[in-house]
C-alpha cells in the first residue's frame, strides 16, 4: 500500500550542460525544464485521481543531492518509509549524438521493493511507447531495471526509482519529447505505473 508519492524533477536551471544539441531549426530541449513539465503533469494527474503526492523540488534552481535526499527522508519518515515511493524524472544522453535511443528505469543495487516497482514502470513504458522506441533493460539479474549507484536511490530510506525518459541527444527521441504527444506519453507512463503500484 502506497501512502505517499514523492516526485523529484532532475537538475535545475543552473546545472551546466544537461540539454539537447541545437537542432537544424534552432530547437533544443533543456532537461531541467522538461523534467519539471513532466512532474507537473504527473502531479496534476495524481491530484485528479486523489492520490497523495508531493513535489520534492519546487525551485527552478538546482538543489544539491544531499538536500534532496534529506527532504525525501523527512517526507518518508512522516508517511512510513515502506509505504512511500520516490520517482526521480530525468532524460538520458549518450556520449555521441544519435548513437543511443530508448527508455530506461534505474534502482539502487541489490534486491528490494524498488525492483518490483521498477518492473511495473518498465511494462508501462512498453505499453505506451514500446512500438516506437526501445525499452532498454538489464535482465542480467532477473529484472529489467538498471542497477545504479545514484545518490537519490542510494541515500533515500524509501523505495526509489529513477526514470530516463529517452535520449535528448538523439534527434528522433528529442523531437518526440518536444511534441505534445511525446510529453503526454511520458506523463502517461508514470501515471499508469503509479496507479498499478497503488493497487498492488
Amino acid at each position: 500500500m502506497i501512502r505517499m508519492i514523492i516526485l523529484d524533477n532532475g537538475h535545475g536551471s543552473n546545472t551546466p550542460g544537461k540539454r539537447s544539441p541545437i537542432w537544424s531549426d534552432g530547437a533544443y530541449l533543456q532537461e531541467w525544464r522538461y523534467a519539471r513539465m513532466v512532474v507537473q503533469g504527473i502531479s496534476q494527474g495524481l491530484a485528479r485521481l486523489g492520490l497523495p503526492h508531493c513535489v520534492l523540488v519546487p525551485e527552478e534552481n538546482d538543489i544539491a543531492l544531499s538536500e534532496r535526499c534529506r527532504r525525501a527522508n523527512r517526507i518518508a519518515s512522516r508517511n512510513d518509509a515502506s509505504q512511500t515511493l520516490l520517482i526521480s524524472v530525468h532524460l538520458n544522453a549518450a556520449r555521441e549524438n544519435n548513437t543511443a535511443s530508448g527508455w530506461e528505469v534505474h534502482t539502487y543495487t541489490g534486491r528490494s521493493r524498488s525492483d518490483e516497482y521498477a518492473a511495473v514502470f518498465w511494462e508501462c513504458a512498453k505499453e505506451v511507447i514500446g512500438d516506437r522506441f526501445p525499452i532498454r533493460g538489464d535482465h542480467s539479474d532477473g529484472d529489467p531495471d538498471w542497477d545504479s549507484n545514484f545518490a537519490i536511490l542510494r541515500e533515500t530510506v524509501c523505495p526509489a526509482i529513477l526514470t530516463e525518459n529517452l535520449f535528448m541527444n538523439n534527434e528522433k527521441d528529442c523531437r518526440f519529447l518536444m511534441s505534445d504527444e511525446g510529453l503526454q506519453s511520458i506523463i502517461d507512463i508514470h501515471l499508469k505505473a503509479i496507479q498499478r503500484i497503488c493497487c498492488m
